[in-house]
């Protein structure tokens, strides 16, 4: 027995020496194909910087390919392996039904432009005055004509992507820019700081742009104006594997990280950087030591714009240093510390064939050129905007005169001159009628003005526009209510104003029936109009269409009243009061409450189940309101952009820049001047841990 026990005992040692050798060699196994696919990964990256990037392809289209399909059954055989920053992942994301919002963490301003070598003068001397006679240099780097968007990268991997939006916000299209073969979704050099942003322009090159709009023609689809409304109508698709198949591209120009100027960076260092990290830049890249040189450079390339495979409208102009560039600052819409020296516009003459009139959704009656088709900067054109009838008198412009045109930008066709050298003589002057286009009604020009308005809300122009401002993205956001639709909806006599839209549900079985309509689009829009009636409050003040009330506006409406009506009852008086709303403005209020259409409107959508009320932002829940935050360093638990969200939603003020007006500091490892700043102004300084308290007890930090 034993000996029974002892052979037993042997014969388990033995299983159990079997298993742990085979469990090894499984793991062993497993550590080869992981690294395998690392080493795949590393191959395929560097190929696509080659060809993608630098447009040197060091292997065959057909031995890259054998790369991919390789990594991509690997991963698929081991999907433990599987990682967000692999080159298979680029087409990975899924339909999406909508963008989200993003806010910006530092805020995407536009740029001022300049037209000739005197404003560049004045822009330099600015720019002198500002740094007090320090020595500084300027780099030049080319203007694309594309999309400008903001890219983040954290510890190295490709995290967020959106577009500018309105310089704050902006829109998360992530899995759209993953599509960009050139955009790298994980970094070959080691970040500057843990949280990196990176600004660049998608753009489309003049031959992928030809080749788009041939595939389009040869499928019976219009052609596309010009690269970049090609690229900016790419960007807004929501399915990525629609855009993987279009020609778009990534230029590199900017970077930003927490304390980037403490540490001693430039523009010229930042540009470096980004090559190294083989994200994709310019190699047209000057360093200018003074304002002829600036000249010098925009001249050379003013020469060669043509020549390039891509659309380009100027040099932009930039302080190198990035603490002379924090030191000179910036106005609320663009950098003192840059401009762009936009290239001459180029010219066309072509026919005035006509003038034709368009009725705004504020009854504004624009006239618009009708011009015979020709060729400028690449597209046709056949319209041009007149403004107005006071541009009409300056031109002295006639219906069969040959006109100069230009693009404002590149982009809108404008005349700029008629040759009255080959004018007839018996054109007649041009006069905007004393009756609507549209509806007949009597125009009115309001004094000051320069526009003539329809003073009839019926006007069906005027209800067109603004039933397609109320269910626009920035109002209602009410799908699938475009201009055909609403067009087809108001000629059928089913709507007269925005709520009436809340009543087509009534009209299901006639609706479908309609061209262009049928179950699946009736059903889609129905469900839109629903959803929309809990829109914010903000968005619904903005969706009325009050004249002057933009979105920026209606928030601060909506922050300090509680309900439509509240608004309604306000005086002229109280409204300018708020910071921002100034006479114009609250006259353009009251006048929209005393007007029986549109408080017809307001019951309709009360009627109807619209959210006519805001939050209720008392005290309790907005204990932060009056407060302003500052964010520095790198903070774990958060981004600098969620962080902000949380302040905002507690009614605090989030500023980029220590001041003496600011109550807090949110410091994290990493902070630079900003909390030097703030010691030296006594500012209240919080690390992560205290601001978690904050937020979930934000009276008790705030009393203290």
């Amino acid at each position: 027995m034993a000996n029974y026990c002892v052979n037993l005992a042997k014969f388990a040692l033995f299983l159990l020496l079997q298993v742990q050798g085979a469990a090894a060699s499984m793991n062993k196994s497993k550590q080869d194909i992981k690294r395998r696919i690392e080493e795949l990964r590393r191959d395929v990256q560097h190929h696509e910087y080659l060809y993608y990037a630098l447009n040197q392809p060091e292997i065959s289209d057909e031995d890259f390919d054998l790369r991919m399909r390789l990594l991509q059954k690997l991963e698929s055989e081991n999907p433990e392996f599987v990682t967000e920053d692999s080159p298979s992942m680029r087409v990975g994301g899924q339909p999406s039904d909508a963008f989200q919002s993003v806010r910006h963490p530092v805020a995407m301003l536009s740029l001022s432009n300049i037209y000739n070598e005197e404003e560049l003068t004045e822009f330099d001397r600015r720019v002198r005055d500002g740094l007090g006679g320090a020595v500084f240099k300027y780099v030049c780097e080319l203007k694309f004509d594309g999309i400008a968007v903001n890219l983040c990268y954290k510890d190295g991997a490709f995290i967020q992507g959106a577009t500018r939006g309105n310089g704050e916000i902006g829109d998360d299209i992530t899995v759209n820019l993953k599509t960009i073969r050139s955009l790298p979704l994980k970094l070959s050099s080691p970040q500057p700081a843990p949280e990196i942003y990176i600004r660049g322009e998608v753009y489309m090159d003049r031959n992928g742009f030809r080749m788009l709009n041939e595939e389009r023609q040869e499928a019976g689809l219009a052609n596309f104006a010009n690269p970049r409304n090609a690229t900016g109508g790419t960007l807004k698709i929501l399915d990525p594997a629609v855009v993987a198949c279009r020609p778009l591209k990534l230029v590199c120009y900017s970077l930003w990280f927490e304390g980037i100027a403490d540490k001693g960076w430039a523009q010229s260092k930042a540009l470096e950087w980004l090559k190294e990290a083989h994200l994709p830049t310019s190699d047209e890249i000057r360093i200018c030591h003074n304002r002829d040189e600036v000249v010098q450079t925009w001249q050379e390339w003013e020469n060669i714009r043509s020549d390039l495979p891509f659309d380009i409208d100027g040099v932009v102009i930039k302080v190198d240093d990035i603490t002379q560039q924090e030191r000179l600052g910036a106005t609320s819409k663009s950098p003192r510390w840059a401009t762009a020296y936009k290239f001459k516009a180029e010219r066309a003459t072509t026919l005035l064939r006509g003038i034709s009139l368009q009725v705004g959704r504020t009854g504004a009656v624009t006239p618009v050129a009708e011009l015979e088709p020709v060729l400028l900067a690449g597209t046709t054109v056949k319209r041009a905007t007149l403004h107005n009838e006071d541009e009409i008198e300056r031109l002295d412009l006639r219906i069969g005169d040959t006109v100069y045109v230009e693009k404002g930008g590149d982009i809108i066709p404008k005349i700029t001159g008629v040759d009255k050298e080959r004018r007839a003589k018996d054109i007649q002057v041009f006069r905007i009628p004393d009756r609507c286009p549209v509806c007949g009604e009597t125009l009115h020009r309001p004094e000051g003005e320069a526009v003539r308005r329809c003073v009839n809300k019926a006007c069906p122009a005027q209800v067109q526009k603004s039933i397609e401002h109320f269910a626009s993205r920035g109002a209602m956001d009410i799908d699938g209510l475009g201009e055909s639709i609403v067009n087809l909806l108001i000629s059928n006599g089913f709507i007269h104003d925005p709520g009436d839209l809340y009543n087509l549900k009534e009209k299901f079985d006639v609706l479908r029936e309609l061209n262009g309509m049928g179950d699946l689009s009736v059903n889609n829009l129905l469900s839109s109009i629903e959803t929309s009636k809990d829109c914010s409050f903000d968005r619904l003040i903005f969706a009325l269409g009050i004249r002057h009330v933009g979105s920026g506006a209606a928030r601060l409406l909506s922050r300090r009243y509680l309900s439509i009506d509240q608004i309604r009852a306000a005086s002229q008086e109280e409204l300018e009061q708020i910071h921002e709303i100034g006479p114009r403005m609250a006259e353009s209020i009251i006048d929209f409450f005393r007007s029986p259409s549109n408080i017809e409107l307001i019951e309709k959508l009360r009627n109807a189940g619209v959210r006519l009320e805001g939050e209720n932002i008392s005290p309790e829940t907005q204990p932060l309101e009056g407060k302003t935050f500052v964010l520095t360093g790198t903070l774990k638990n958060y981004t600098r952009v969620q962080a902000g969200d949380r302040i905002r939603a507690l009614g605090g003020h989030v500023a980029s820049s220590v001041s003496a007006q600011t109550d807090f500091l949110i410091a994290g490892p990493g902070a630079g001047s900003k909390l030097k700043k703030a010691k030296e102004l006594n500012v209240t300084i919080i690390d992560e841990n205290e601001f978690t308290e904050l937020l979930n007890d934000p009276a008790k930090i705030v009393e203290n």
